[in-house]
């Protein structure tokens, strides 16, 4: 539980207050990492799903970030990882994954996001490890965590390839070999 001290009622409005990037004050403090600001903002009513104008919520700031402290803090408080944000209609998780934050993307499997959402470039987030990845040790942990945790093997790009198809194109052997393991085609 994330501290004991009950909230003080606070104005709404200013708790959901835009900049001229859209940015509410949870964005922000997000961004800057501060947790104490984060549980205040939250247990003042402040919106824990609100959208910049990139459609970055807080949970995908802190994913991008790799920051696995604020992620906690974050979905602690309640905050979701099923959440469709960015312009190409992702999830954090598919925005961790091609990012080699393994740690990342093993939190926001437990929180439980869609495993195989498809992004408006018909990308998953095993897709997205592999196509925007590096094939080094953090992206094969990523895959493996993706892998082991019921992420499709089958689903493919917008030009049917599956993720097998583009780690053999990229020449990635350990996460061809992965893929294999787990079944995939």
């Amino acid at each position: 539980m994330i501290g004991s001290t009950a909230a003080r009622p606070q104005d709404p409005a200013a708790l959901n207050a835009r900049d001229a990037r859209g940015r509410t004050p949870l964005h922000v403090a997000t961004f800057a990492r501060k947790a104490g600001a984060i549980v205040a903002l939250a247990r003042g009513g402040a919106a824990l799903d609100a959208l910049d104008d990139d459609r970055y919520d807080a949970v995908t700031i802190a994913a991008v970030a790799g920051d696995e402290a604020t992620l906690d803090v974050l979905l602690a408080l309640g905050a979701s990882a099923r959440q469709v944000t960015s312009r190409y209609d992702g999830t954090a998780l598919i925005a961790a994954s091609h990012l080699d934050h393994a740690g990342v993307v093993h939190r926001l499997i437990a929180a439980g996001p869609p495993l195989d959402h498809v992004n408006n470039l018909h990308w998953t987030a095993l897709i997205e490890a592999v196509v925007l990845g590096d094939g080094g040790t953090r992206h094969q942990a990523t895959v493996r965590a993706l892998v082991e945790a019921g992420a499709s093997t089958q689903l493919a790009d917008r030009s049917g390839r599956t993720p097998l198809a583009l780690a053999r194109d990229k020449g990635y052997r350990h996460i061809v070999d992965q893929l294999e393991r787990a079944g995939a085609r």
